[in-house]
């Protein structure tokens, strides 16, 4: 089943969901800036219909793989790579001085869900890219932005995130890799494992974002310092030398995503890989979180674009496959009720997903070039209030959801050859890396809870609030109580978690899930709504269809979130010896 880009869809909720038209009027974006959305998602649209999607099943079945010694990408993903970089796609939100297109991050929200719905495997090469970007223009020297981001902002190069080693998996602290003083630069050493493109011939030159040791270095994460070890030397001017000691030793053999090389890399087995300090001495994790915080929004895009493709593939079969009969005629299953319960049931939270992420885009956007420094101020906390939500939420959707396009397929699913499999592969690993989804919920529930004297989580209740009261006004009828009683227990919640019961560790750490599930699916329910209202309001195509949505979500999808608050309060007692 081909892939066609939701352009429609992508418009509309960035100017109604997420306020596109105040992101684009703020200082620092163009006077065009409204005007180039439609034009630019049309043309990321054509590039993943017509280059990127066809490149996805083939490159699930053929995979990446090593041939002496250097990784060897599928057929058609250099011809990918190129028009992706001729099209000036692979920096669209970088500033336009680091040699970026300078525009707002909602914007590129958008774009980045066509690139991994059309084909995640290709979208994972640049979504490290885009991430080492933002952090060498935020943390790195002028020497080093001035050689380092031109290229990568061209796509002529890429880049990787070099922090996992076997022995320390999630805990960070344990690294080994260790840095060694010489001349102006450093000598590095260490093995990296689970490193996403870490090799290929697809680029020129690939940058590594590594962590290491100094030889000073304290014991855990407070000992860490951030280094950029280029695949081939990099001269003063630009131009490029040498191989550094630097290689892929393997690759994994993945449950999906084949496509997209995971290596073991092997940093200076020889004499050690010429590396630069990124930052100060010790300072490697606090740099090496620009860089995460921004993967961790783009992997929760993967889970929106996975569920995409599932759900599109999963409708046309249903629009297709004649079995049983209504009314006496042989019809298609999706005339079924069940069946149709599946499909809105997808729809619905990726519609939902894609609002909150234009959202928090949005914010994003705000925290950046808002003339009020309160707004900037309280959207930079927005911001990180939802990154744990997008990177947990989404990612665990892209499973269930790709999970129920194989349902509905039927037996058709579960065999290779229609590719619903593919994408259930495919958005099995989201919701593992970039710290796990268990970890996300920690953060939210033991972290951001409590920044800012904890008032992060309350801005947000009292905007909903707000729009509660608007909604009643407008005769909300059946929407307004279940979603008056979803933020009712979103509150609940978050005061006892940020009151005296929060202080128990354990507490926390039990409840964090069900904690970030909740508040998840009830801001979803509020995007729904938010959206239906507004097609309504301007007579938009979609507005009966977004009715229709947002009613079911609210009334079949909400009340098993609102039924979370027992699990978050509960404490940690119930999971004590509850295996054995």
């Amino acid at each position: 089943m081909t892939y066609r880009a939701p352009v429609d869809d992508l418009l509309f909720q960035l100017r109604h969901v997420a306020g596109f038209d105040d992101v684009a009027g703020l200082p620092g974006y163009d006077e065009g800036t409204a005007e180039l959305a439609e034009p630019i998602l049309t043309e990321a649209g054509r590039l993943a219909d017509e280059v990127l999607a066809p490149l996805n099943a083939f490159g699930d079945r053929t995979g990446a793989h090593m041939a002496d010694g250097r990784v060897i990408m599928p057929d058609g993903f250099d011809a990918g790579r190129r028009a992706f970089a001729d099209g000036g796609w692979a920096a669209l939100a970088l500033p336009e001085d680091a040699g970026g297109q300078g525009l707002p991050w909602s914007l590129a929200f958008a774009v980045q869900e066509l690139w991994q719905s059309a084909n995640i495997a290709f979208g994972n090469c640049f979504l490290l890219s885009q991430g080492a970007m933002e952090l060498l223009n935020h943390h790195g020297t002028a020497d080093q932005r001035a050689r380092y981001l031109a290229p990568l902002a061209a796509g002529a190069w890429t880049g990787t995130m070099c922090l996992t080693e076997a022995q320390a998996g999630t805990d960070v602290g344990a690294i080994r890799t260790k840095a060694e003083p010489d001349g102006g630069g450093y000598r590095l050493t260490g093995t990296k494992i689970y490193i996403t493109f870490g090799d290929h011939a697809l680029a020129e030159n690939i940058l590594h974002l590594v962590l290491a040791r100094l030889p000073d270095a304290p014991a855990g994460t407070k000992g860490l310092s951030l280094f950029v070890v280029p695949k081939r030397l990099v001269g003063a001017d630009g131009s490029l030398g040498d191989h550094n000691d630097v290689r892929c030793l393997s690759l994994e053999h993945k449950l999906g995503q084949h496509a997209s090389p995971t290596c073991v890399m092997s940093f200076g087995e020889a004499h050690g890989a010429w590396a630069e300090l990124v930052g100060a001495p010790h300072d490697g994790m606090r740099c090496m979180f620009t860089m995460m915080n921004n993967a961790r929004l783009s992997v929760g895009i993967q889970g929106l674009g996975i569920a995409e493709r599932a759900f599109q593939q999963a409708q046309a079969f249903a629009e297709g496959r004649i079995q049983g009969h209504r009314n006496g005629a042989p019809a298609p299953i999706l005339d079924h009720p069940d069946v149709r319960r599946m499909l809105i049931t997808m729809q619905s939270q990726i519609e939902a997903m894609r609002g909150l992420v234009l959202t928090a885009g949005a914010a994003i956007d705000h925290a950046a070039h808002d003339p009020d420094g309160e707004v900037r101020q309280r959207m930079a906390g927005r911001a990180d209030l939802l990154t744990p939500i997008v990177k947990a939420w989404f990612t665990d959707l892209g499973v269930e959801l790709t999970s129920l396009a194989i349902q509905v397929h039927g037996g058709m699913g579960y065999i290779e050859e229609t590719g619903a499999a593919q994408h259930y592969r495919d958005g099995r690993v989201p919701p593992i890396y970039e710290g796990t989804n268990g970890i996300q919920a920690i953060d939210l529930a033991g972290r951001k809870l409590h920044l800012a004297n904890g008032e992060l989580p309350w801005q947000l209740f009292e905007e909903l609030r707000q729009e509660l009261r608007a909604l009643e006004q407008d005769d909300g009828g059946p929407l307004v109580a279940p979603l008056r009683a979803a933020l009712a227990n979103c509150e609940a919640a978050t005061r006892w978690l940020q009151g005296d019961h929060g202080r128990d560790e354990d507490a926390i750490l039990a409840g964090a899930s069900p904690y970030l599930r909740m508040m998840a699916q009830t801001l979803g329910g509020f995007v729904l709504v938010r959206g239906a209202r507004a097609a309504a309001a301007t007579g938009h195509p979609s507005a009966a269809g977004k009715a229709h949505r947002a009613r079911f979500y609210v009334e079949q999808l909400l009340p098993p979130a609102t039924a979370l608050l027992p699990a978050v309060i509960a404490g940690s007692t119930s999971l004590e010896g509850a295996v054995s």
